[in-house]
């Protein structure tokens, strides 16, 4: 398994997996699908904080950024995290994670907040694995598809302070 930080060229692909969970699937709540253009960016802002999994083919990536503006929440980010079918159960993820949490660590950050909905139990179960406690349920406030979904807030902290 190739761990590596996601550059721009990356993007084509990143997208398509991103594009796949936005479309098929109520893991988010957008419904509005991604651009290379978008992703790249992305990337390009978040060059220490975008990794990507898979050497000719990427099959997963994890990416972070400001939980909330304001410098009350400098050292809070939330990540995302979106694995192909077929790397899921692999151990992939929490590879990813692993490599996410020590980036942010050496970068100061305290805590990492995992926003997940309710249509998703598999990353609830995921995320409680890998040490990550929900703090909150937030009741309706998605909707998608017709259906009104809950915001399952989870956090874990990364270094004390």
């Amino acid at each position: 398994m190739t761990i590596r930080p996601a550059v721009t060229g990356d993007a084509a692909c990143i997208c398509s997996l991103w594009n796949a969970m936005i479309r098929d699937t109520l893991a988010t709540f957008t419904t509005e699908q991604k651009t290379p253009e978008e992703i790249a960016d992305l990337i390009a802002q978040r060059h220490d904080a975008f990794w990507v999994v898979g050497a000719d083919k990427i099959t997963g990536f994890v990416t972070y950024g400001a939980f909330r503006s304001g410098p009350g929440y400098l050292a809070t980010v939330e990540h995302t995290i979106i694995l192909s079918p077929k790397a899921q159960g692999q151990g992939t993820g929490r590879a990813l994670m692993e490599r996410a949490q020590i980036t942010a660590t050496a970068q100061g950050k305290h805590i990492m907040v995992a926003g997940i909905s309710s249509a998703n139990p598999d990353a609830v179960a995921f995320h409680e694995k890998i040490g990550f406690t929900q703090t909150a349920r937030m009741p309706e406030v998605g909707r998608k598809a017709g259906q009104w979904l809950d915001l399952i807030l989870m956090q874990k902290t990364l270094a004390t302070r």
